[in-house]
């Protein structure tokens, strides 16, 4: 029976036909040409180990009696040499043990010769459609473990100031083009926020959008999560993998403080931005690369170039559009719509009730200058929905909660209050600064400029 299927063409998709009789490979692969990007053929199982060891191909029709090695034989090397893709077995002659052992051998899909095209096609629409789940499911999964250590973004862009107006307006421009963007801001400011917005305003929205994060891991493992490897390629690499070029295919792939990545990794990426292909680690198979990229970083790349930190070719290459997203004391006006959003957003999550600004708070909230900007002011809502009160010392990781002043009756304001915190902090650690920073959850660069701003107004 023919099941309805997500698709029926796979523009992005590659497919190899093993079969030694000519008139079979020519019917296939004009049956099949029309609906991938790529498709191939071989007139035996030593063609066809030739093509599969520079190419990638997510399906392979494979005739099991061939001159030579026979389909089975080739199709077990396949999968120890950490093949994943779908197989689709053809023969004239086979029983039930022999299909039993191809599918023992790894085998999708077993069909018998002569088969009408309904029955070819219905087999690789089955054979695309659990592709496309497995790589659905993995990024799934892989979204589902970033949520764990940090925040989502939160759609849509929030703000009627004058420089988010400008900074929609550029997304707008730039989602229409496929050309690589570099997004430059401080921490959390909603960078990865633009990059979804440009993806899903792109001609590319029906794809899938990636995020990869440039910090943390050594390079080997920084160039497997991007472009895959070969088994082997380094210590622990026992079987093949897939990198997240893959997984981006037709869609975009967000690769997020773009500055930290290795040199060696650089000079990689820069490759597959140039050749629009991608090589395995390892591995000398190569794909077409159909990925729009979008980069970030929270360091001025152009400084990191200069240092020599960055390479000078693969910023051009980013750099074709540049869109700097403002802080959050750039635009004080929106914190009350911001502050609204957050509320709508939390309070159901929470179970809390929802908390309303009076004006007096907001004028008190604009004191400040928010250094971890709308992630912080995110935070700072959830802790105080929490709390059922405005929780102005979340602000400053203060030990006990503080009552907002009373405007009217003249109390300390938030400059003032923000002072002693921190002086108090840096005194119960004898001074030490990137302790006192740790302890206040900002960084040892604003708590410097805090003191020197302090040590200069005397």
């Amino acid at each position: 029976m023919t099941i309805p299927m997500h698709d029926t063409h796979w523009p992005h998709g590659a497919t190899l036909i093993v079969d030694d009789e000519p008139g079979m490979r020519h019917f296939l692969e004009k049956a099949l040409a029309p609906r991938f990007g790529q498709v191939h053929t071989a007139g035996s199982a030593e063609e066809g180990q030739t093509l599969v060891s520079t190419h990638r191909y997510d399906l392979v029709i494979l005739d099991i009696t061939l001159p030579g090695k026979s389909g089975l034989v080739w199709l077990r090397e396949l999968r120890e040499q950490g093949y994943g893709g779908e197989v689709v077995l053809i023969t004239a002659f086979a029983d039930l043990d022999v299909a039993i052992e191809a599918l023992r051998a790894g085998a999708s899909d077993f069909i018998l010769k002569p088969f009408r095209l309904a029955q070819i096609l219905n087999a690789v629409q089955q054979g695309m459609e659990r592709s496309r789940l497995t790589r659905e499911n993995y990024l799934l999964r892989r979204s589902l473990q970033s949520l764990q250590s940090q925040q989502p973004a939160e759609l849509p862009l929030v703000g009627h100031s004058l420089a988010m107006r400008r900074l929609g307006d550029a997304l707008a421009r730039v989602a229409q083009v496929n050309s690589p963007v570099l997004l430059l801001g401080e921490s959390g400011t909603g960078k990865e926020l633009a990059a979804q917005t440009i993806h899903d305003r792109s001609t590319r929205a029906a794809g899938p959008f990636v995020h990869m994060h440039c910090s943390g891991l050594p390079p080997e493992l920084l160039e497997s999560e991007l472009f895959g490897h070969a088994p082997g390629a380094f210590p622990g690499a026992t079987q093949a993998r897939d990198g997240l070029f893959h997984y981006a295919q037709g869609g975009t792939l967000f690769l997020d403080e773009v500055g930290e990545l290795p040199l060696s990794v650089q000079a990689s990426l820069l490759r597959v931005l140039e050749e629009r292909q991608v090589r395995p680690l390892g591995s000398q198979q190569k794909s077409p690369a159909d990925v729009r990229i979008v980069a970030a970083s929270h360091q001025d790349l152009s400084e990191a170039v200069a240092a020599g930190r960055f390479r000078t070719d693969l910023y051009y290459r980013l750099q074709v559009v540049e869109i700097a997203l403002p802080p959050l004391r750039a635009h004080k006006q929106d914190l009350g719509l911001l502050f609204e959003h957050f509320v709508r957003l939390l309070a159901p999550q929470l179970g809390a009730a929802p908390l309303a600004l009076s004006d007096e708070e907001l004028a008190y909230l604009r004191q400040y200058d928010w250094p971890g900007n709308v992630r912080e002011l995110r935070n700072f809502v959830e802790r105080s929905l929490i709390l059922g009160r405005l929780n102005v010392t979340a602000l400053y990781q203060a030990p006990e909660p503080v009552e907002p002043p009373d405007p009217v009756q003249g109390t300390t304001d938030l400059h003032t209050l923000e002072k002693q915190h921190i002086l108090r902090v840096l005194a119960s650690v004898d001074g030490d600064k990137g302790r006192a920073a740790e302890l206040l959850g900002i960084s040892r660069r604003t708590l410097e400029r805090r003191v020197a701003e302090w040590a200069a107004a005397g």
